[in-house]
């Protein structure tokens, strides 16, 4: 594995391990980039060349081992173990990311949930009691938490950026609808449902 592996290409990695899993449960064996690519609408020669970058998966003629495939992109993405994940804001995207069981089956489990609003701190949401931010930096070092999930007012984003990376998070998906600064070492992607309705709606006649 190289470090020179551009980021466009790891970011197709997942879509090809979910395709994968659906097909394992299905109870499929085999698959070939043919019927990977007819699955995602990615052609045959894109999917072989991105998983050329990390090894021979598969012979030429007989197709990829579903299971074997699913353990190497597991281990090239670093989710054949669990990892914490910190929530900060429980409003109502908050909750609904909190209430979200599909995270664990895929390598992430949240581990809290953080909020400053009195009226919310304290409450249960998603099985968790609602911690206060005055207390956020002191356990994501205790547990030494790795990635986090910002859903609060994007007016706030920057500044509960600043306090996780400070506390050590190095990765975090952003739901706030603005950019944020952040240093070199950390990664960040991020989810805004407007700009893919708006990306959507130039296509629209």
């Amino acid at each position: 594995m190289t470090a020179n592996i551009p980021d466009i290409v790891i970011g197709r990695l997942p879509v090809y391990l979910r395709a994968l899993t659906r097909l394992a449960q299905e109870g499929q064996e085999v698959t070939s980039s043919h019927e990977l690519g007819q699955r995602l609408g990615i052609s045959s020669a894109q999917i072989r060349k991105d998983l050329s970058h990390f090894g021979g998966f598969g012979k030429q003629g007989t197709g990829y081992q579903i299971h074997y495939l699913i353990e190497q992109l597991q281990q090239v993405l670093k989710v054949n173990q669990e990892w914490e994940v910190v929530l900060v804001g429980a409003g109502d995207l908050g909750s609904a990311l909190a209430h979200y069981r599909g995270f664990t089956e895929r390598g992430f489990r949240i581990a809290c949930v953080f909020d400053n609003s009195p009226t919310k701190i304290g409450k249960q949401v998603g099985g968790f009691a609602v911690m206060s931010l005055d207390n956020m930096q002191e356990i994501i070092r205790e547990r030494a938490i790795k990635i986090a999930m910002i859903a609060v007012p994007a007016e706030k984003a920057q500044e509960v950026a600043d306090r996780l990376i400070e506390a050590g998070v190095r990765a975090i998906l952003n739901y706030a609808p603005m950019n944020l600064n952040v240093p070199t070492d950390v990664h960040v992607q991020y989810i805004d449902p407007v700009v893919q309705l708006q990306r959507m709606t130039y296509y629209l006649s």
